[in-house]
Protein backbone atom coordinates (compact mmCIF):
# COMPACT_ATOMS: atom_id res chain seq x y z
CA UNK A 1 0.00 0.00 0.00
CA UNK A 2 1.45 3.31 -0.74
CA UNK A 3 2.29 5.88 1.57
CA UNK A 4 -0.54 8.27 0.56
CA UNK A 5 -2.50 5.62 0.98
CA UNK A 6 -2.69 4.68 4.76
CA UNK A 7 -5.52 5.65 6.72
CA UNK A 8 -4.94 8.99 8.93
CA UNK A 9 -3.96 8.62 12.47
CA UNK A 10 -6.32 10.26 14.77
CA UNK A 11 -4.93 12.47 17.69
CA UNK A 12 -6.29 11.76 21.16
CA UNK A 13 -7.03 15.06 22.34
CA UNK A 14 -7.34 15.85 26.45
CA UNK A 15 -10.53 16.37 27.90
CA UNK A 16 -11.78 19.71 29.26
CA UNK A 17 -12.06 18.43 32.25
CA UNK A 18 -8.43 17.44 32.50
CA UNK A 19 -7.05 20.51 31.78
CA UNK A 20 -6.29 23.22 34.27
CA UNK A 21 -7.43 26.87 34.00
CA UNK A 22 -4.15 28.20 33.62
CA UNK A 23 -3.62 26.52 30.47
CA UNK A 24 -6.80 27.15 29.05
CA UNK A 25 -9.42 30.35 28.73
CA UNK A 26 -12.06 30.85 26.40
CA UNK A 27 -10.76 33.47 23.93
CA UNK A 28 -11.47 36.82 25.26
CA UNK A 29 -12.69 36.39 28.86
CA UNK A 30 -9.77 36.73 31.29
CA UNK A 31 -6.32 35.74 30.43
CA UNK A 32 -2.54 36.16 30.95
CA UNK A 33 -2.57 39.20 33.07
CA UNK A 34 0.62 39.87 31.19
CA UNK A 35 -1.41 40.19 27.95
CA UNK A 36 -4.54 41.28 28.94
CA UNK A 37 -5.25 45.39 29.20
CA UNK A 38 -6.43 47.37 32.17
CA UNK A 39 -9.89 46.54 33.41
CA UNK A 40 -12.18 49.44 33.56
CA UNK A 41 -11.71 52.07 36.34
CA UNK A 42 -15.39 53.10 36.32
CA UNK A 43 -14.10 56.52 37.28
CA UNK A 44 -14.15 59.89 34.36
CA UNK A 45 -10.89 61.15 33.11
CA UNK A 46 -11.32 64.45 35.50
CA UNK A 47 -11.32 61.56 38.59
CA UNK A 48 -9.19 59.80 37.35
CA UNK A 49 -6.16 62.69 36.66
CA UNK A 50 -7.27 64.01 40.21
CA UNK A 51 -5.83 60.78 41.74
CA UNK A 52 -3.19 60.21 39.60
CA UNK A 53 -1.97 63.66 41.41
CA UNK A 54 -2.73 63.26 44.75
CA UNK A 55 -0.71 59.72 44.27
CA UNK A 56 2.22 62.13 42.64
CA UNK A 57 2.11 64.69 45.93
CA UNK A 58 1.93 61.69 48.40
CA UNK A 59 5.60 60.31 46.46
CA UNK A 60 7.08 63.55 46.87
CA UNK A 61 6.00 64.27 50.57
CA UNK A 62 7.57 61.39 51.35
CA UNK A 63 10.67 61.61 49.67
CA UNK A 64 10.95 65.15 50.78
CA UNK A 65 10.55 63.75 54.81
CA UNK A 66 13.44 60.99 53.96
CA UNK A 67 15.72 63.51 52.70
CA UNK A 68 15.01 66.12 55.20
CA UNK A 69 15.66 63.13 58.17
CA UNK A 70 18.57 62.58 56.22
CA UNK A 71 19.86 65.81 56.33
CA UNK A 72 18.47 66.83 59.88
CA UNK A 73 20.81 63.37 61.17
CA UNK A 74 24.08 64.73 58.92
CA UNK A 75 23.73 67.87 60.77
CA UNK A 76 23.71 67.12 64.36
CA UNK A 77 26.06 69.00 66.29
CA UNK A 78 29.40 66.28 67.38
CA UNK A 79 30.81 66.81 70.46
CA UNK A 80 32.84 69.99 71.43
CA UNK A 81 34.92 71.57 74.40
CA UNK A 82 32.01 73.78 75.70
CA UNK A 83 33.41 76.88 78.07
CA UNK A 84 30.04 78.83 80.23
CA UNK A 85 30.17 81.39 82.67
CA UNK A 86 30.56 84.95 83.53
CA UNK A 87 33.76 86.76 82.42
CA UNK A 88 36.29 87.91 84.57
CA UNK A 89 35.37 84.57 86.37
CA UNK A 90 36.76 81.47 86.21
CA UNK A 91 34.67 79.62 83.54
CA UNK A 92 33.21 76.09 83.48
CA UNK A 93 34.75 74.00 80.80
CA UNK A 94 33.89 70.85 79.51
CA UNK A 95 35.98 68.65 77.46
CA UNK A 96 33.96 65.25 75.88
CA UNK A 97 35.58 61.75 76.79
CA UNK A 98 34.14 61.19 72.76
CA UNK A 99 36.30 64.18 71.54
CA UNK A 100 39.45 63.78 70.34
CA UNK A 101 42.23 66.29 70.07
CA UNK A 102 42.87 67.71 66.66
CA UNK A 103 45.94 68.56 64.58
CA UNK A 104 45.01 72.42 63.90
CA UNK A 105 45.00 75.31 66.31
CA UNK A 106 41.04 76.37 66.91
CA UNK A 107 40.49 79.19 68.29
CA UNK A 108 37.05 80.81 69.31
CA UNK A 109 35.63 83.58 70.99
CA UNK A 110 32.31 82.82 73.25
CA UNK A 111 32.14 86.21 74.59
CA UNK A 112 33.43 89.56 72.16
CA UNK A 113 34.66 92.03 74.07
CA UNK A 114 34.46 95.87 72.18
CA UNK A 115 37.96 97.18 73.70
CA UNK A 116 41.39 98.31 72.12
CA UNK A 117 42.40 95.50 69.73
CA UNK A 118 46.14 93.51 70.88
CA UNK A 119 48.59 94.23 68.42
CA UNK A 120 51.89 92.07 68.46
CA UNK A 121 54.25 94.07 71.22
CA UNK A 122 51.48 94.85 73.43
CA UNK A 123 51.27 94.04 77.13
CA UNK A 124 48.38 91.97 77.66
CA UNK A 125 46.74 91.33 81.38
CA UNK A 126 44.76 88.47 80.99
CA UNK A 127 43.35 85.64 83.65
CA UNK A 128 43.07 82.18 82.23
CA UNK A 129 42.84 78.46 83.24
CA UNK A 130 44.20 75.62 81.65
CA UNK A 131 43.99 71.84 81.07
CA UNK A 132 46.15 69.08 79.58
CA UNK A 133 44.52 67.45 76.79
CA UNK A 134 45.41 63.65 76.18
CA UNK A 135 44.07 61.56 73.12
CA UNK A 136 43.61 57.87 74.15
CA UNK A 137 45.85 55.00 72.92
CA UNK A 138 44.93 51.31 71.39
CA UNK A 139 41.53 50.53 71.92
CA UNK A 140 40.74 53.93 73.16
CA UNK A 141 42.10 56.48 70.32
CA UNK A 142 38.71 57.64 69.35
CA UNK A 143 39.04 58.61 73.15
CA UNK A 144 40.28 61.35 75.35
CA UNK A 145 41.47 62.19 79.10
CA UNK A 146 41.70 66.01 80.43
CA UNK A 147 43.20 67.08 83.90
CA UNK A 148 43.05 71.03 85.00
CA UNK A 149 46.41 72.10 85.03
CA UNK A 150 46.67 76.10 86.45
CA UNK A 151 44.31 78.61 86.60
CA UNK A 152 45.10 82.45 87.59
CA UNK A 153 41.10 83.62 88.20
CA UNK A 154 41.55 82.69 91.91
CA UNK A 155 43.37 86.44 93.28
CA UNK A 156 46.76 86.15 95.07
CA UNK A 157 48.04 89.56 96.44
CA UNK A 158 50.90 88.45 96.65
CA UNK A 159 51.60 87.78 93.21
CA UNK A 160 50.05 90.50 91.03
CA UNK A 161 48.77 89.39 87.65
CA UNK A 162 51.64 89.29 85.05
CA UNK A 163 51.43 90.74 81.75
CA UNK A 164 51.70 88.65 78.54
CA UNK A 165 53.51 90.24 75.51
CA UNK A 166 51.74 89.52 72.78
CA UNK A 167 53.06 87.42 70.09
CA UNK A 168 56.35 87.04 72.07
CA UNK A 169 55.01 84.21 74.61
CA UNK A 170 56.90 81.57 73.14
CA UNK A 171 53.83 79.10 72.94
CA UNK A 172 52.98 79.41 69.40
CA UNK A 173 48.96 78.27 70.10
CA UNK A 174 49.01 81.95 72.38
CA UNK A 175 50.90 83.89 70.07
CA UNK A 176 48.74 83.27 67.33
CA UNK A 177 45.26 82.98 69.23
CA UNK A 178 45.54 86.59 71.49
CA UNK A 179 47.25 89.17 68.42
CA UNK A 180 43.84 90.55 66.70
CA UNK A 181 41.39 89.97 69.57
CA UNK A 182 39.95 92.86 71.85
CA UNK A 183 39.89 93.46 75.34
CA UNK A 184 36.98 92.28 76.84
CA UNK A 185 36.75 89.25 74.89
CA UNK A 186 36.76 85.46 76.28
CA UNK A 187 39.18 83.43 74.32
CA UNK A 188 39.24 79.54 73.78
CA UNK A 189 42.59 78.28 72.25
CA UNK A 190 42.60 73.92 71.67
CA UNK A 191 46.15 73.91 70.86
CA UNK A 192 47.69 71.40 69.32
CA UNK A 193 51.07 69.68 70.74
CA UNK A 194 52.70 71.52 67.29
CA UNK A 195 51.94 74.70 68.86
CA UNK A 196 51.97 74.41 72.77
CA UNK A 197 54.88 74.00 75.00
CA UNK A 198 57.36 71.66 73.20
CA UNK A 199 60.32 70.81 75.91
CA UNK A 200 59.02 73.07 78.24
CA UNK A 201 55.87 70.96 78.78
CA UNK A 202 57.67 68.92 81.03
CA UNK A 203 57.49 71.16 84.49
CA UNK A 204 53.32 70.67 83.96
CA UNK A 205 53.83 67.11 82.91
CA UNK A 206 52.49 67.89 79.58
CA UNK A 207 53.94 65.28 77.73
CA UNK A 208 54.92 65.61 73.67
CA UNK A 209 51.58 64.46 72.20
CA UNK A 210 49.52 65.89 74.74
CA UNK A 211 47.36 69.26 73.29
CA UNK A 212 46.20 72.08 75.42
CA UNK A 213 42.97 74.09 76.07
CA UNK A 214 43.44 77.37 77.17
CA UNK A 215 40.47 80.12 78.31
CA UNK A 216 41.60 83.59 78.42
CA UNK A 217 39.63 86.29 79.88
CA UNK A 218 41.26 89.47 77.97
CA UNK A 219 40.91 92.63 81.11
CA UNK A 220 43.31 94.98 79.51
CA UNK A 221 46.56 95.77 76.75
CA UNK A 222 48.92 98.23 76.96
CA UNK A 223 50.86 99.03 73.57
CA UNK A 224 53.87 99.66 73.84
CA UNK A 225 55.78 102.51 74.56
CA UNK A 226 52.44 103.78 75.88
CA UNK A 227 52.54 106.79 77.77
CA UNK A 228 49.95 109.41 79.15
CA UNK A 229 46.81 110.16 76.85
CA UNK A 230 45.14 113.62 77.79
CA UNK A 231 45.21 117.50 78.73
CA UNK A 232 47.99 118.51 79.84
CA UNK A 233 48.19 120.59 83.08
CA UNK A 234 51.26 123.17 83.82
CA UNK A 235 52.87 122.65 87.45
CA UNK A 236 54.33 126.56 88.57
CA UNK A 237 54.83 125.49 92.04
CA UNK A 238 58.83 126.52 92.77
CA UNK A 239 58.25 124.53 96.11
CA UNK A 240 57.55 121.08 94.04
CA UNK A 241 59.80 119.16 92.06
CA UNK A 242 59.85 119.80 88.40
CA UNK A 243 58.94 117.04 86.09
CA UNK A 244 59.96 117.41 81.95
CA UNK A 245 58.57 114.53 79.62
CA UNK A 246 60.90 112.41 77.43
CA UNK A 247 61.62 113.17 73.41
CA UNK A 248 60.99 109.40 73.30
CA UNK A 249 57.89 107.60 73.94
CA UNK A 250 57.90 104.74 76.44
CA UNK A 251 61.06 106.68 78.52
CA UNK A 252 60.74 108.13 81.85
CA UNK A 253 60.42 111.81 82.64
CA UNK A 254 63.44 114.01 84.27
CA UNK A 255 62.64 114.63 87.56
CA UNK A 256 64.39 117.77 89.19
CA UNK A 257 63.79 118.17 92.86
CA UNK A 258 64.37 121.37 94.75
CA UNK A 259 67.61 121.68 96.19
CA UNK A 260 66.51 124.83 98.85
CA UNK A 261 63.05 123.74 99.57
CA UNK A 262 62.29 121.62 102.56
CA UNK A 263 59.87 118.58 101.47
CA UNK A 264 56.28 119.13 102.37
CA UNK A 265 54.76 118.05 105.31
CA UNK A 266 51.73 116.66 103.66
CA UNK A 267 50.33 114.38 101.00
CA UNK A 268 50.66 116.56 97.45
CA UNK A 269 48.82 115.04 94.49
CA UNK A 270 49.53 116.97 91.59
CA UNK A 271 48.38 115.92 87.96
CA UNK A 272 50.82 116.76 84.98
CA UNK A 273 48.41 115.35 82.57
CA UNK A 274 44.38 114.63 83.13
CA UNK A 275 43.90 111.20 81.47
CA UNK A 276 41.02 110.58 79.01
CA UNK A 277 40.30 107.09 80.08
CA UNK A 278 37.97 105.60 82.85
CA UNK A 279 38.70 106.48 86.58
CA UNK A 280 40.45 103.96 88.85
CA UNK A 281 37.99 103.10 91.20
CA UNK A 282 38.58 101.29 94.73
CA UNK A 283 39.96 97.76 94.45
CA UNK A 284 41.33 98.17 90.85
CA UNK A 285 44.41 97.65 90.15
CA UNK A 286 46.23 99.75 88.33
CA UNK A 287 48.12 99.45 84.95
CA UNK A 288 51.04 101.76 85.92
CA UNK A 289 54.57 102.87 85.16
CA UNK A 290 56.07 104.74 87.79
CA UNK A 291 59.86 106.07 88.98
CA UNK A 292 60.94 106.92 92.68
CA UNK A 293 63.03 109.36 94.34
CA UNK A 294 64.73 110.76 97.55
CA UNK A 295 63.51 114.22 98.02
CA UNK A 296 66.95 114.16 100.05
CA UNK A 297 69.07 113.99 97.37
CA UNK A 298 67.06 112.92 93.91
CA UNK A 299 68.19 109.48 94.23
CA UNK A 300 66.45 106.93 92.07
CA UNK A 301 65.40 103.78 94.13
CA UNK A 302 62.76 101.85 91.81
CA UNK A 303 61.51 102.78 88.41
CA UNK A 304 59.59 100.23 86.52
CA UNK A 305 60.92 101.96 83.03
CA UNK A 306 64.59 100.71 84.15
CA UNK A 307 63.12 97.42 84.14
CA UNK A 308 62.63 96.83 80.49
CA UNK A 309 60.12 99.32 80.41
CA UNK A 310 57.19 96.30 81.69
CA UNK A 311 53.95 97.88 82.93
CA UNK A 312 53.33 96.88 86.63
CA UNK A 313 49.62 96.07 87.85
CA UNK A 314 48.67 96.52 91.94
CA UNK A 315 45.55 97.13 93.42
CA UNK A 316 44.77 100.61 94.73
CA UNK A 317 42.56 101.64 97.55
CA UNK A 318 42.87 98.06 100.02
CA UNK A 319 46.02 99.01 101.64
CA UNK A 320 48.37 96.30 98.97
CA UNK A 321 50.46 99.60 98.55
CA UNK A 322 52.17 102.39 100.83
CA UNK A 323 49.07 104.96 101.35
CA UNK A 324 50.30 107.63 99.35
CA UNK A 325 49.61 105.45 96.33
CA UNK A 326 46.34 104.44 97.38
CA UNK A 327 45.01 108.19 98.31
CA UNK A 328 46.87 109.85 95.47
CA UNK A 329 45.60 107.28 92.63
CA UNK A 330 41.94 106.23 93.48
CA UNK A 331 40.13 108.43 91.33
CA UNK A 332 42.55 109.58 88.65
CA UNK A 333 41.83 108.29 85.08
CA UNK A 334 43.31 105.95 82.91
CA UNK A 335 45.83 107.94 80.25
CA UNK A 336 46.80 110.32 83.60
CA UNK A 337 50.44 111.37 84.53
CA UNK A 338 50.18 112.20 88.18
CA UNK A 339 53.22 113.69 90.77
CA UNK A 340 53.05 112.22 94.36
CA UNK A 341 55.23 113.45 97.02
CA UNK A 342 54.97 111.03 100.14
CA UNK A 343 56.18 112.42 103.78
CA UNK A 344 57.47 109.56 106.01
CA UNK A 345 53.58 108.45 107.25
CA UNK A 346 52.38 108.41 103.82
CA UNK A 347 55.21 106.16 102.66
CA UNK A 348 56.86 103.36 104.56
CA UNK A 349 56.70 105.06 107.94
CA UNK A 350 59.29 105.19 110.88
CA UNK A 351 61.07 101.71 109.56
CA UNK A 352 61.16 102.89 106.18
CA UNK A 353 62.52 100.52 103.86
CA UNK A 354 66.81 99.86 103.68
CA UNK A 355 66.96 97.39 101.38
CA UNK A 356 66.23 100.17 98.49
CA UNK A 357 67.60 102.99 101.00
CA UNK A 358 64.71 104.57 102.27
CA UNK A 359 65.09 105.97 105.94
CA UNK A 360 62.75 106.34 108.42
CA UNK A 361 62.50 110.00 107.76
CA UNK A 362 62.83 110.45 104.00
CA UNK A 363 59.87 112.16 101.91
CA UNK A 364 59.20 110.25 98.81
CA UNK A 365 58.73 111.19 95.10
CA UNK A 366 56.98 109.53 92.52
CA UNK A 367 55.36 110.15 89.02
CA UNK A 368 53.37 107.24 87.92
CA UNK A 369 51.88 107.21 84.51
CA UNK A 370 48.30 105.27 84.39
CA UNK A 371 47.92 103.53 81.06
CA UNK A 372 45.17 100.86 82.25
CA UNK A 373 42.73 99.39 84.60
CA UNK A 374 41.80 96.00 86.19
CA UNK A 375 38.39 95.39 86.95
CA UNK A 376 37.50 93.98 90.33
Amino acid sequence: MAEDDKPAVKAKLPSAKNIRSPEFKPHGLGGDSRTRGPRPSGLTAAQAKKRRMATIAGVVVVALAVAGGAAYYMSLPGPKVEVTGKFNAEPKVVIPKDLVPGKTLKISTPIKGTGRTIAKGDMVYAKHVFYKWSPGEGDKARTSTNKKVASTYTPDPGSPLQPLPAGDVKVKGIDKGLVGQTVGSRVVLEIPPADGFGENGAQFEVGKNDSLVFVFDVLASVGKDSGPQGTEKKLDDPKLPKVEKSDKAGQAPKVTIPSDEDAPKDLQVKQLVEGNGEAIQKGDQAIVQYQGQLWRNGKKFDSSWDKGGQPVAFPVGTGGTVPGFDKGLTGQKVGSRVLLVLPPKEGYGDKGQPQAGIKGDDTLVFVVDILGRLPK
